[in-house]
């Protein structure tokens, strides 16, 4: 990380100077270096950075090689066409590796001859290829995917194992794990809650009290699918599983562009998701990578401002404190000191760090008061979370952790009390001749409200009009004609999902053949009570994986222990203090 340091403060004062260590007399037509201009360069340089002449002049001789190549190569590309790509290599295959990794290609191929290459070239087997944050597809072309000249692409290793039976099993279970993930929140997000939650569990949105937020549908399924592949991701980061945990917040981060900019702009997941991504990046030393990490921590800093205030006044509104938050602040600022040190800009880097490490001493809770508030039968958990909302205070923070409490079981009582009026409302409604599944499906479209359920499963212009594609297909609302809506509610004697289906496989239009079929041989109300749920086995497997992966604790997220971030604290201060200069 030093070594990046001090390359970024010579480019940038090669770029102060306009000199190019590529050209003449830096370079000679052999491409061998100008000896004593370098040497002069290295002698005026080095007091200004607090360096060795020899050191520096390694230094700057790294940079013109690495310049008359990059120079060779942008000459071979518009000669040829044939790229060049930067690998950013899984750290064990960096090992046996000096310096950078690159892989000339044409752009006008498959992703999947270039990730054969990379297998071939760099013994790795199973793998995924990252660019700007994005996972690239096998089956499209290079430059189809925005792959340039001199791109930086990252090389994430999903699977690896010395025996080869063992290898094929985590490939399987791996690649597996993704698709399996997006299949249950898939499936958890086209649930609408329409069905008995015990058999068929649904996920609701809700704000920071526990109330259900009204979200568009479509805008629902991409919010509960992507807060279901961080959670996984984060599930996996716990593990120091991080080449995986990076392939599903990536996922994740593209399901949340799916998302209007107004949803986003008032919940923080998105924010946090960022700075997942990029504790990821710096887990896995993808150094590389530290444009995109620029920009995702400035996403984040700023959603945590539209979110939080600007002195995070809208959380000390709703939540009456910010100190669980703080944590979140002292990961984005000691981040953007990291990146700060790469680039070469120390004294950013030493103003990050001091914020970090007033946040750090502040939020690093009093293990005496940790066990006070336990053996008062707190959880570790709620101690922590509890001292930091208080800021070290123990009558409050024992206050704040009882009040939680009380909140949470609050909520618990109104969904128990909701579910209860719901089954009622269900089993109301099954009395007069209806399906549980249709009885259920047109509450959920009344609000609960059972007259309106009623009259929805009658009134022909009603059903499912304010539904947004419950099934797969397309809702009532986008038949024109009333007298069809009609006779398909009366051919099917009121059964609503058989009359929606009727009216899609004709097109909105019944034939007189049709209409003139007996009511017996098409489905009607039935007294009996089939299973509410329509789920089959392995869609109740899958749901049951994930759900898994969703925190129990609400707030789990801010639950931090801090012990990662205070060994990258002592590694920068160590990087940043004077003296000699630190390798890795």
């Amino acid at each position: 990380m030093a070594e990046q340091n001090i390359e970024a403060k010579l480019k940038n004062l090669l770029k102060q100077e306009k000199v190019q260590l590529w050209s003449p007399p830096y370079t000679d037509d052999d491409d061998q270096p100008g000896q004593m201009h370098m040497q002069e360069l290295a002698q005026r340089y080095a007091p200004v950075l607090h360096l060795s002449v020899t050191e520096l002049g390694g230094a700057l001789e790294s940079i013109r090689v690495q310049a008359v190549k990059r120079g060779k190569r942008n000459k071979m590309f518009r000669e040829t066409s044939v790229a060049t790509l930067e690998l950013l290599l899984p750290r064990d295959s960096r090992k046996n590796l000096k310096g950078r990794s690159f892989l000339q290609t044409r752009l006008d191929v498959p992703l999947q001859q270039l990730v054969q290459r990379i297998r071939e070239e760099f013994d790795l087997q199973h793998i995924k290829l990252i660019l700007n944050g994005r996972t690239l597809c096998a089956d499209q072309r290079l430059d189809e995917q925005g792959v340039k000249n001199h791109s930086k692409v990252m090389v994430l290793k999903v699977s690896d194992s010395e025996q080869m039976n063992k290898e094929e099993q985590e490939k399987k279970e791996q690649n597996e794990s993704l698709q399996r993930t997006q299949k249950g929140f898939q499936i958890l997000s086209e649930r609408d809650g329409s069905e008995d939650p015990e058999s068929v569990p649904y996920l609701e949105i809700a704000d920071q009290k526990g109330n259900p937020l009204k979200i568009p549908h479509h805008e629902k399924k991409a919010l509960i699918l992507a807060m279901g592949l961080h959670e996984r991701g984060r599930a996996l980061m716990k593990k120091q599983q991080y080449d995986s945990a990076l392939c599903h917040l990536l996922q994740a981060d593209e399901q949340f562009s799916k998302c209007g900019s107004a949803l986003l702009a008032s919940v923080d997941n998105f924010s946090v998701l960022q700075l997942d991504i990029v504790w990821c990046y710096r887990a896995l030393e993808a150094l590389g990578c530290l444009e995109d990490g620029r920009g995702r921590l400035q996403r984040a800093e700023d959603g945590f401002l539209r979110c939080y205030g600007e002195q995070q006044q809208r959380l000390l509104r709703i939540q009456g404190n910010s100190g669980r938050e703080d944590v979140l602040f002292l990961r984005l600022y000691l981040l953007q000191s990291l990146l700060s040190y790469i680039e070469g800009n120390d004294a950013q880097a030493r103003l990050q760090l001091s914020k970090v490490e007033s946040l750090y001493a502040r939020l690093c809770p009093d293990s005496e008061k940790m066990a006070q508030l336990m053996a008062l039968g707190f959880t570790e958990r709620e101690a922590r979370l509890g001292l930091r909302a208080c800021h070290g205070e123990l009558q409050e923070a024992a206050l704040y952790i009882s009040n939680r409490q009380q909140e949470r079981q609050e909520v618990k009582q109104r969904e128990r009390k909701k579910r209860k009026r719901r089954m009622d409302a269900i089993s109301t409604l099954t009395e007069l001749g209806y399906s549980r599944r249709d009885a259920a499906r047109a509450l959920h479209l009344a609000d609960g409200n059972v007259d309106r359920a009623y009259n929805i499963l009658l009134d022909s212009s009603q059903p499912e009009s304010s539904n947004n594609n419950l099934e797969e297909g397309v809702g009532l609302e986008n038949i024109d004609q009333r007298d069809s809506s009609e006779a398909a509610l009366r051919l099917t004697a009121g059964d609503v999902q058989a009359a929606t289906q009727l009216l899609l496989d004709n097109q909105g239009v019944l034939s007189p053949e049709l209409l003139s079929q007996p009511l017996s041989s098409l489905s009607s109300p039935s007294s009996e009570e089939p299973s509410t749920s329509s789920t089959t086995p392995e869609e109740s497997e899958l749901v049951n994986e994930v759900l898994e992966d969703i925190p129990r604790h609400e707030e789990e997220y801010l639950d931090v222990t801090l012990e990662e971030e205070g060994q990258l604290i002592a590694t920068l201060k160590a990087y940043l203090n004077p003296g000699p200069v630190h390798t890795i």
